[in-house]
């Protein structure tokens, strides 16, 4: 709740026989929308990563929870939608530190949250996962806040079946945010509707405010990796085709099947390697982990040694592994860099990502992201080894700094082993298009919305 000082105070809520803390909701009645404050009345959640005045941060991590003091300033990421009305009812959980862990055995210092869909035990994925499930679940909750650097806004959102995206690198400010790494490191949001996403876009995306006159009239749609031809089920591939069918139809454009590492063989700078996943193989993994560990882990370890006599602070598995990973491969960190400097200029010149004077982005790269197959969260998993490796289409946002949203198109039904029952489970596509065109595509969303082809979602067990 609000301290009344522009600053926040946790409010304690235990209801009886329910097995989780209360929340306050606020009431709507005192708030009015005008120019100023679009988004006044919103109710809004926060991924437990971004600080919060007079709040404290865990980053998933009891240790860095209990080490540092209240934060004494918001993120201006979650104060510029504070400012245009939306109204913060509070923090939501992540996995530790914005990696990417499984359910069963990698969140250990905090339990995971629980994704509302189907028989409510399949993985919520995240690392914004506490936002993600939270609107998949609650009415209450209008929007939230999470944060995407390798898909951690993308991953629940197909999971939930809603809407939630990964922005152009540097839309929103990520100071007073705890790192993964500045260079991929990105600020999103969760809604149930495309409307109310594109509402919520034009008042935060304020960096790409200029309006252009027409829609991409090209739609580039992936053949390879997770592409088109990736599942068996039938009904969800009859969802996806439909989609981009509809989309065709919208946009007035036949789309075009594409292949990134066939094109990117035979237009390749002459100085780089000809072998696209070979160059950015290892480039995620060596950003991510040299730069949280440097920025975040040898601080965090350094304070908590001279607080606590020398001892070390718990570390979840997966960051922990990864933060081991990395510390050798500094020297790789410019290298890294470099490579994926290399396909962002390819990307916006002789990729999919390039821009135009009148639709903002030429084209718009369409892919499967999420195909209603089960996935469920107490499967018992290896143990992590190293951080996410290789190069697929989820890769490609990051590296090209374009702007992505995860839109469902439906639901699937399965056999569950939990419920012995049939339940649904969603079926999603992600929109891809050049950097700097986020608004571009929030207006999409919302026309596709307003002419039947994209609808919103409910809570609980089915979209």
């Amino acid at each position: 709740m609000s301290d009344e000082a522009g600053g926040y105070l946790s409010l304690p809520a235990v209801t009886e026989n329910v097995m989780a803390k209360s929340v306050a909701v606020p009431s709507r009645l005192y708030s009015t929308i005008t120019p100023e404050r679009p988004l006044a009345g919103l109710r809004l959640g926060v991924k437990d990563i971004y600080h919060v005045k007079g709040i404290k941060t865990s980053g998933g991590n009891r240790a860095y929870f209990y080490l540092y003091e209240a934060q004494n300033a918001t993120a201006p990421a979650v104060q510029r939608l504070i400012d245009q009305g939306a109204i913060l009812v509070g923090k939501m959980g992540t996995v530790q530190f914005a990696n990417g862990d499984s359910p069963t055995a990698d969140w250990v210092d905090l339990h995971c949250p629980f994704n509302p869909r189907a028989d409510g035990y399949q993985d919520p994925s995240g690392s914004s996962t506490g936002p993600g499930a939270g609107i998949g679940a609650y009415d209450w909750l209008d929007i939230a806040v999470g944060s995407d650097t390798g898909g951690s806004m993308r991953g629940p959102t197909g999971a939930q079946g809603i809407y939630g995206n990964r922005p152009s690198t540097g839309a929103v400010s990520m100071e007073d945010v705890i790192p993964l790494t500045p260079t991929l490191d990105t600020a999103g949001a969760f809604a149930r509707s495309a409307s109310l996403w594109s509402t919520v876009a034009h008042a935060w995306y304020l960096d790409f405010s200029e309006e252009h006159p027409a829609y991409p009239r090209q739609i580039y749609f992936s053949a390879a990796g997770s592409g088109w031809g990736a599942s068996n089920d039938s009904s969800a591939m009859e969802l996806l085709d439909r989609f981009v069918r509809n989309l065709e139809s919208f946009l007035n454009v036949n789309g075009t099947q594409v292949d990134v590492t066939q094109r990117w063989d035979s237009t390749h700078p002459t100085d780089a390697p000809s072998n696209v996943t070979e160059m950015l193989h290892d480039t995620y993994g060596v950003l991510t982990s040299v730069d949280q560990y440097n920025l975040l882990g040898r601080p965090l370890f350094a304070d908590y040694e001279v607080a606590h006599h020398g001892r070390s602070p718990y570390i979840n598995p997966g960051p922990l592994v990864q933060w081991q990973w990395g510390i050798p491969r500094n020297e790789s960190y410019e290298f890294a860099l470099h490579n994926m400097t290399v396909f962002r200029s390819w990307w916006e010149t002789q990729g999919y990502g390039r821009n135009d004077s009148e639709t903002c982005s030429k084209g718009i790269f369409v892919y499967p992201w999420s195909l209603g197959t089960p996935n469920y969260r107490d499967t018992y998993l290896d143990p992590p080894t190293q951080p996410p490796l290789g190069f697929a289409n989820w890769a490609i946002a990051g590296y090209a700094a374009g702007g992505e949203l995860v839109v469902p198109v439906g639901e699937v039904p399965y056999q569950s082993r939990i419920t012995h029952q049939t339940e649904y489970l969603p079926v999603s596509v992600s929109l891809l298009v050049a950097h700097g065109c986020d608004l571009v595509l929030a207006n999409l969303v919302r026309d596709l919305e307003m002419n039947g082809i994209l609808k919103a979602s409910a809570t609980g067990r089915r979209i």
